[in-house]
């Protein structure tokens, strides 16, 4: 790359590789989760019930590798289409980033809503998806939450609903990631939560077994006592996003004034 400076070079190409090789490793986990489930062709993949967190990772996968392999080839054959080509999807991925923080501020009650609404959705599915059931795990352990807006949503499961045909024998109940730890317990009871909600409301509610807050208000109330973590992730993929965008931005000017040099 002789002519480009030479300290920016080896920068932009070391990012960007770095990211290809993240990506790459993103799609590996994809497939590996997807032939662990045993899905391995687009139409067994799309009957899956409910949110399948995979494509999230797929998604992601696809975006990073992208954005590497152009990165990295571009820096390398001093391609300014293919650094012009980062620069601009990584800007427009900073400018969507911003534009969904804003309108989240702005329309909190109807994203409040969706959120709710998705939960639900996909309490349908938590049986059917081990992925998507591990996911709604996580999420009540950490949130200590039970269901969407309280543990009553997990009714619109097969599994747990209250009706008579429910032959499960975790009817009206809740799933283990809704009880409360118990100190004494070295061993998981994933068996706590049956026949929970089969008592009174108010009997669960005031009940010391399982958590009665929904996930969407835990989240509430977390974020506020956790805003300052949160900004700090945000200013940290921001800066990341805007550095790699002036490394690119960069090489291409030394790209360029060094062909406009050739002309003369």
């Amino acid at each position: 790359m002789a002519g480009i400076d030479v300290a920016l070079a080896p920068d932009v190409v070391t990012a960007h590789h770095s990211l290809r090789i993240t990506g790459a490793g993103l799609l590996a986990i994809t497939f590996w989760a997807w032939n662990e489930k045993g899905v391995l062709n687009i139409s067994s993949i799309t009957e899956l019930n409910g949110f399948d967190p995979v494509w999230v990772v797929l998604i992601v996968g696809v975006l990073t590798f992208v954005l590497g392999f152009t990165g990295c080839i571009g820096a390398l054959r001093e391609n300014i289409c293919l650094l012009k080509f980062f620069s601009i999807i990584i800007g427009t991925i900073f400018t969507l980033e911003l534009a969904a923080g804003i309108l989240a501020f702005v329309f909190k009650d109807w994203v409040k809503g969706q959120v709710e609404t998705f939960f639900r959705e996909n309490i349908d599915g938590y049986r059917k998806d081990i992925d998507l059931q591990n996911l709604v795990d996580a999420v009540q352990k950490y949130m200590q939450c039970c269901g969407a807006a309280g543990y009553d949503d997990w009714d619109k499961n097969a599994y747990f609903n209250c009706s008579l045909e429910n032959a499960s024998r975790e009817r009206c109940g809740v799933p283990f990631s809704c009880c409360l730890p118990d100190p004494a317990q070295n061993v998981v009871n994933t068996q706590c939560g049956y026949d929970i909600r089969s008592k009174t409301k108010g009997t669960v509610k005031d009940s010391l077994v399982i958590y009665t807050k929904g996930c969407v208000e835990a989240f509430e109330d977390w974020l506020p006592k956790n805003i300052y973590v949160v900004a700090g992730a945000f200013l940290v993929i921001a800066f990341l996003q805007m550095f790699s965008i002036y490394l690119a931005r960069s090489l291409i000017s030394d790209i360029e004034a060094l062909k406009s040099g050739w002309r003369y």
